[in-house]
């Protein structure tokens, strides 16, 4: 997963902090309403990713909302305001009905988005889905071999992806290639690019890890050097200046090596709404692993009640949930106190200040996590869990 460079993506909201911040500093309402809505359509899917942040007890979340109920979704996400919309996963190719949920969805106008690992993405079906309307299509590789590709996802679809490529060219869209970054395939990120540039990419998105889902469970098989980062941040901007307009390359730091967190979705239930398989609403997509956070579920509430109304939604908008040190930074408006996923990960309260921030007194547990990347040695690694059903 990862959503699409092109338009309103959740990647720039947490990397750019694009949007208007809650005004509120109540912590009750938003005066804005939702502008992204991601529907998840399933969590079932051919891969099986050790980096996916899809949550790990995926069997809890297996009674998906219907079609009746998802084209209520929809409509209610577009009578708040929502302006685009993510079909994402799991893989939403295997939902029979994604053809009428996007036909709907680009009748009212939404800008609409399929984030695909292209299994299932035969020709019939991209004829249908251009037929019925889909704007754009971002296209998933684990790395630039079919090895590695596919020992990453546990699956044989590497040849498969770049047919798929083909076909997403021959039909008209923007190229838009995703591929997450991490330890074993940080130091590929130059021959990903010209993979890239071979198909014909007009985006490429270098997206590093987010530590959520199975990518905490494998976070320190994953977690990557500072100076592996920092090689192929180097790459990267020299493949910027050599290939220009050619390809778009968005490149965005894990959250581990910065000093100070990222505008998390913008803030709060400021421009993001996420409804998972099961209906339950997601103020971001990590907001399950909270506990005593009560999600609603849209079978339950309108969009409406869930946008504006919820508990959940209105935990941590404005300020007023707030702790030392962000109380009283400076730039609290600026980043809305981080993460509260991340923050309850490394800490255990969900209402800290996020510990990338150094000003954050729990800084020193992202330290140590990027130091034991550093030092690790082979008797320490353990092996990858890749995703599963059934655990948890």
């Amino acid at each position: 997963m990862r959503v699409s460079a092109a338009g309103w993506t959740e990647m720039d909201a947490r990397a750019h902090g694009a949007g208007s911040a809650c005004e509120s500093s109540s912590g009750s309402g938003s005066g804005s309403p939702p502008l992204w809505l991601l529907a998840e359509l399933t969590y079932r899917c051919p891969l099986h990713c050790a980096f996916c942040y899809n949550p790990v007890d995926l069997d809890r979340h297996k009674h998906e909302l219907g079609t009746e109920d998802w084209l209520r979704v929809i409509s209610e996400a577009r009578a708040l305001g929502a302006v685009q919309i993510g079909f994402s996963g799991g893989e939403p190719l295997v939902r029979d009905d994604l053809e009428v949920l996007v036909a709907h969805a680009r009748g009212l106008g939404f800008y609409t988005n399929l984030i695909t690992s292209g299994v299932g993405l035969t020709e019939t079906r991209i004829a249908a889905l251009k037929l019925a309307g889909l704007d754009h299509i971002q296209l998933s590789f684990q790395d630039s071999s079919r090895e590695l590709n596919d020992f990453l996802s546990s699956t044989r679809t590497f040849e498969l992806k770049r047919k798929v490529a083909r076909l997403i060219k021959a039909h008209g869209y923007p190229m838009v290639l995703n591929c997450v970054l991490h330890r074993y395939n940080l130091p590929h990120v130059g021959q990903i690019i010209e993979m890239a540039l071979d198909i014909g990419a007009e985006y490429l998105e270098l997206a590093n890890t987010q530590y959520y889902g199975w990518a905490m469970l494998n976070r320190e098989q994953l977690m990557p050097t500072q100076e592996a980062l920092r090689e192929a941040e180097d790459t990267v901007n020299r493949y910027r200046a050599m290939v220009g307009e050619r390809c778009r390359i968005l490149f965005v730091v894990p959250d581990y090596f910065e000093t100070r967190p990222k505008a998390c979705m913008n803030g709060w239930g400021s421009v993001f709404l996420g409804v998972a398989p099961d209906g339950a609403a997601l103020p971001c997509h990590a907001a399950g692993s909270l506990p005593g956070l009560v999600l609603p579920n849209v079978r339950e509430m309108s969009l409406s009640e869930v946008w504006y109304e919820s508990e959940a939604f209105n935990a941590f908008r404005g300020e007023a949930w707030m702790q030392e040190p962000c109380r009283s930074c400076d730039e609290r408006a600026k980043d809305h106190g981080g993460c509260r996923c991340q923050a309850y990960a490394l800490t255990g309260d969900a209402r800290a200040a996020d510990p990338v921030c150094a000003k954050s007194p729990q800084h020193g547990e992202v330290e140590k996590v990027v130091a034991f990347a550093r030092e690790a040695r082979p008797k320490d690694e353990r092996p990858l869990i890749f995703r599963s059903m059934g655990r948890g």
